[in-house]
């Protein structure tokens, strides 16, 4: 027997599935420690870390303290870029969209940055032949996300996002920009090369309510949510049932308009943006899983090109590639010990985001690769939908066999070979990590 403390005050679904899975285990849900055996199954801060990290034999916590290598964006991008520079076979090198880091509170730096830490970034937008995306380090659910392919561009994005920040402190009116951001509070962003030939499908061929399929399908852009789930020190997972999050319009690229000063105008990012965090009014309608795509007609490509289908092939061969990178990505933050220290006595949820680009005339060996996006703590499941609320319930019911119960009732569990499958959970990495953030205390 064991207990449980449950704390999740602003994520009711999140509760309600912890308290599901712990019915099947031996123990006792209490508001406070109780003894000696607990189980911390709680939101990060509610979490107490230091009675964890100093009773390593007796209880479990639902969160590593230390782990901003994979859940900040600057830091991630860093955390990659150092481990191809020592391991430039490795899968990553391709895996993940270019990335530059910046950190500024005022437009005003950008033309030092320009020539210096971002020298390189301007030499790309040399000509305007180039996208890319703006995203705070530190902001979730699409905010500060913006899409340019000029240094005047990016300026007007900082500026107006500066104006932004005086319209909150002198409470002035207007229409609210939902995904603005206060510059003055975020400072660190990273600027990732736009990718663009996303893999594209029409959400509207997998019917959920009925309703007839449309006779000329439209492509849209969706990227996959899967959930990651790292256990102890360290052995990783990645959930079979993934997501996949569409945009509410059909997908165009990227152009530029200006208004009648000659100045940019802000692209739409409607066709773009695939975060259902923006999307709350359309409810499920944007949501599906991978495996519903099977047979769905792809609308990428070239449009001369012979239509062809989403197979089963196909979606294994996006899995395969999605477990190969996450098991490269949690190596690559296991080398940067001072930001990411995997503990015998904790596990968590990832939401992880990938996006899948469409090389139907590639030379390469695969026309669908998945490029790695971010890595998302304590992840929005909330926004799943009641249609797909059943594969919540199988995860945190895997995360309770998987996570939980072993800890508690240790027994002398068969082999579970990297690739192979139990509980619907796909073992992507079996690391043991050694030094003071795994030692026993």
């Amino acid at each position: 027997m064991f207990n449980a403390i449950v704390s999740w005050p602003i994520a009711p679904v999140t509760k309600s599935l912890v308290l599901n899975a712990l019915r099947g285990l031996e123990c006792t849900v209490v508001p406070l420690p109780a003894g000696h055996r607990n189980l911390f199954w709680s939101t990060y801060d509610d979490i107490d870390h230091e009675l964890v990290h100093s009773n390593r034999d007796t209880m479990l916590s639902s969160s590593y303290t230390f782990r901003k290598a994979l859940i900040r964006k600057h830091f991630l991008s860093r955390c990659l870029q150092s481990y191809i520079t020592k391991h430039p076979d490795s899968k990553l090198k391709t895996a993940a969209p270019k990335t530059f880091e910046i950190e500024l509170s005022f437009v005003d730096e950008l033309d030092e940055m320009f020539l210096d830490e971002l020298w390189e970034l301007g030499k790309e937008l040399e000509g305007g032949r180039k996208w890319w995306i703006l995203k705070p380090g530190m902001a979730d659910r699409g905010n500060g996300i913006r899409i340019f392919n000029s240094k005047m561009a990016l300026e007007k994005i900082f500026d107006d996002f500066e104006e932004a920040d005086s319209d909150v402190e002198d409470e002035s009116g207007g229409e609210e920009d939902k995904t603005a951001v206060v510059t003055s509070q975020l400072r660190h962003f990273v600027i990732q090369e736009y990718l663009s030939n996303p893999l594209l499908i029409d959400p509207a061929q997998v019917s959920i309510d009925d309703s007839s399929k449309p006779e000329e399908p439209q492509g849209f852009k969706f990227h996959l949510r899967a959930y990651c789930v790292a256990s102890c020190a360290l052995q990783l997972f990645l959930f079979d049932k993934i997501l996949a999050l569409f945009s509410a319009v059909p997908y165009i690229k990227p152009s530029v308009g200006k208004d009648e000063d000659g100045d940019p105008l802000p692209l739409d990012l409607s066709p773009h943006l695939t975060n259902t965090s923006l999307q709350t009014d359309r409810g499920e309608e944007g949501v599906r899983l991978l495996e519903e795509l099977v047979s769905c007609q792809v609308l990428s490509g070239p449009q001369d090109a012979p239509k062809t289908q989403f197979t089963s092939e196909d979606m294994k061969t996006i899995v395969d590639q999605m477990v190969i990178v996450l098991g490269e990505t949690f190596k690559a933050a296991l080398e940067n010990p001072i930001h990411f220290q995997p503990l015998p006595n904790a596990f968590e949820l990832f939401g992880i985001d990938f996006l899948v680009t469409d090389s139907p005339s590639s030379s390469a060996s695969q026309r669908f690769e998945v490029k790695l996006l971010e890595i998302n703590a304590e992840p929005a499941i909330e926004l799943t939908g009641p249609r797909l609320s059943w594969i919540l319930q199988d995860l945190f019911t895997a995360i309770g066999k998987v996570c939980v119960d072993p800890f508690f009732s240790p027994t002398d569990a068969p082999e579970w070979p990297v690739g192979a499958s139990r509980h619907g959970l796909i073992k992507c990495l079996d690391e043991e990590v050694r030094g003071p953030a795994a030692a026993q205390s």
